[in-house]
């Protein structure tokens, strides 16, 4: 079974994420799009044709998304099988949250590292 197939976003905490997102634009020309995070468009390599999308975004440094992670960071990884993969995780011990996100741009699970960092699975949407 393929597991995760890439790298689908980066989010981190911050004291004040208006002003950490200005910084970024002013210094180093990344800029939110209209979803009012940052899109960064790639090539998927073996079928070029087909972009990809990583998104990067800052969070409040009290936002209760990450937790029960107490670090300051959440990695999201793209799936292919989110239920059989989750099935697999499981019978391999490792620490699933039970809940679940359905929505139009995919499918989320959660699980947690050893060191306790909240990690985001995400199924994108046949054809996506």
């Amino acid at each position: 079974m393929q597991r995760v197939t890439g790298f689908g976003r980066l989010f981190f905490k911050a004291q004040d994420p208006e002003a950490l997102y200005v910084w970024y634009e002013r210094h180093l020309g990344i800029k939110r799009g209209p979803e009012g995070a940052v899109s960064f468009i790639w090539r998927e390599m073996h079928e070029h044709a087909k972009d990809g999308r990583t998104v990067w975004a800052i969070f409040p440094k009290l936002t209760k998304y990450f937790e029960p992670s107490r670090t300051d960071f959440m990695m999201n990884f793209c799936v292919a099988d989110l239920d059989g993969l989750l099935k697999v995780l499981k019978e391999e011990g490792v620490e699933i949250d039970p809940h679940r996100e359905d929505a139009p741009y995919g499918r989320f699970a959660w699980i947690m590292d050893p060191e306790g960092n909240r990690i985001e699975l995400w199924q994108p949407p046949a054809g996506a």
